[in-house]
Formats: structure tokens, C-alpha cells, sequence
């Protein structure tokens, strides 16, 4: 069946916000801006009939439609939504060299290096293979028109390729911020994804921008 989806990303947290580096492997609360912006995003859709909420395993991207949850919709959540594993770096600050050293394997990602992950963590390609049956489950319920998912960051990036059958050396092109939105439909017949709005955070507009300082992340 057709199908309406809508992606996005988790609210802010303190890793976030310190650009520590967070990946599967940090199960971090959302923080107070985070929350705020869940619940902005909760006041522009909560006329939405969602038919099914899905999310990653991490508290999160639970947390940031909790709301959503509390209306009683059902809900599922899935470890192939997670976050990339950042391995041996996750839950540090990065210095200037180790800065170097994530540009390098991202450049190497866009060079086609899609196997190659930090030690300890995951590759692109292994992210998109536990990817493959997440999306297989969510496309073959039939009584879901309407659904909603929170995931992550990198995890966005590269489901967005998926679903759009792009390469996977271009995923840095999906810009996304906490709590934006991309909007998709699914053409069954077709079986194609259609994008209808990309990285959309104009349900944050009341958010005082002062709020948003904070240090650039890693993602």
C-alpha cells in the first residue's frame, strides 16, 4: 500500500550540545532544549494520524515522541534504527587531531570507502544492511498509511540513500539538525520514494535561538 512516512531526528542532548561524540553505543537522556523541541514538534502534529510510531532502541529518540506515545499509538521499536556505532570514540570530546581523523574517514566514505569503520564501531554499509529489514517490516504492514520515526544523525543520512536508492558516497547532502523533519510518500505500485520535504525545522520557529548555542558535533 501507499504509505506517508515521516523521519526525524531525536532532540537534543548533552552530548549534543558539547559535541561529544555519540553514537549506539551512548544511551544519553535528552536535555532541556531537547525536550522543548519534542514538544514543539508534538503542537504542530499531534492532528496527524499517525498509524504507528517507530523508533530506534535509545531513550532518545523514545523520549522525543513520548508524547506521541502517551496518546496510546502503538509503537515498535528497532535496533536497525539505530545510531551508527562510533566505536573506540564514542563519549569523547574530540581534539584537534582527532577532528582530522573523522574528516578523513568521512572523505574516505565519499570517496566510496563504505566498508571502512572506526575501530570498534561501524561502517555505512553495515549500517544500511540492519537498516534493510527495519525499512522491509515498516513497508509491509498493511494497515499503515500514516507513520512516524525517530531515529539519528549518520543513521538518517544513510536510510535517506536507502529509501531514495542513492549511492551512499553522497549521503552528506541530507543536511538534518535535532528534531528536523524530512516528509516522504511511498508509491507501492512503483515502489519508489517520493521526497516532499527535506531537513524541515519550521515547527521550531518559537524556540528562542539563544537556546541553540552550543558546539558543533560530530555526526
Amino acid at each position: 500500500m501507499n504509505k506517508t512516512i515521516y523521519i526525524i531526528r531525536h532532540g537534543q542532548t548533552e552530548y549534543n550540545r558539547r559535541g561529544v561524540v555519540q553514537g549506539s553505543g551512548i544511551d544519553a537522556p535528552l536535555n532541556e532544549l531537547g525536550k522543548l523541541q519534542a514538544e514543539a514538534f508534538y503542537r504542530a502534529y499531534s492532528d496527524t494520524n499517525f498509524d504507528h510510531v517507530y523508533t530506534s532502541t535509545l531513550q532518545r529518540s523514545i523520549q522525543s515522541v513520548a508524547q506521541f506515545l502517551e496518546d496510546d499509538l502503538p509503537t515498535t521499536q528497532l535496533s536497525g534504527l539505530n545510531e551508527i556505532n562510533w566505536g573506540v570514540k564514542e563519549g569523547k570530546v574530540p581534539t584537534t587531531e582527532e577532528h582530522s581523523y573523522y574528516k578523513e574517514i568521512i572523505n574516505g566514505w565519499q570517496k566510496g570507502k563504505l566498508d571502512v569503520a572506526i575501530e570498534g564501531g561501524e561502517s555505512p554499509l553495515m549500517v544500511q544492511e540492519r537498516q534493510k529489514p527495519a525499512l522491509e517490516h515498516i513497508l509491509a504492514q498493511p494497515d499503515e498509511e500514516t507513520v512516524l520515526i525517530c531515529m539519528h544523525g549518520r543513521a538518517m543520512r544513510i536510510f535517506m540513500c536507502l529509501l531514495l536508492d542513492q549511492d551512499l558516497r553522497y549521503m552528506d547532502k541530507f543536511a538534518h539538525a535535532n528534531l528536523c523533519l524530512y516528509l516522504l510518500r511511498y508509491h507501492a505500485n512503483e515502489q519508489r520514494f517520493e521526497l516532499v520535504k527535506e531537513n524541515d525545522q519550521s515547527h521550531l520557529s518559537e524556540i528562542p535561538p539563544i537556546i541553540y548555542e552550543g558546539k558543533p558535533e560530530l555526526r
